[in-house]
């Protein structure tokens, strides 16, 4: 299993503005549910996303980034344009 660190690092690689443009990444392992949870922050804006261990593999191992690039995607657009609390 690759280390949120490097999860990150492959969210700012398919994503480059993320990280330059106000918005932060964070991951980490959800151990009861054996899923990703990838939180993006903007502002007082924060949303979490879960993603499967073999989608953030299959990406990570160069196979297909699909998956991961369409859900930060709508993710980062959501953070972006959901109403601030």
């Amino acid at each position: 299993m690759h280390s949120a660190k490097e999860l990150c690092a492959k969210i700012r690689e398919v994503h480059p503005d993320i990280g330059e443009c106000g918005i932060d990444v964070n991951t980490r392992w959800d151990e009861e549910k054996g899923v990703w949870v990838v939180d993006l922050k903007k502002g007082n804006r924060e949303l979490s996303t879960y993603m499967e261990p073999e989608d953030a593999d299959a990406c990570m191992e160069g196979r297909q980034c699909v998956g991961l690039g369409i859900q930060i995607a709508q993710l980062k657009d959501n953070v972006e344009h959901r109403p601030a609390p």
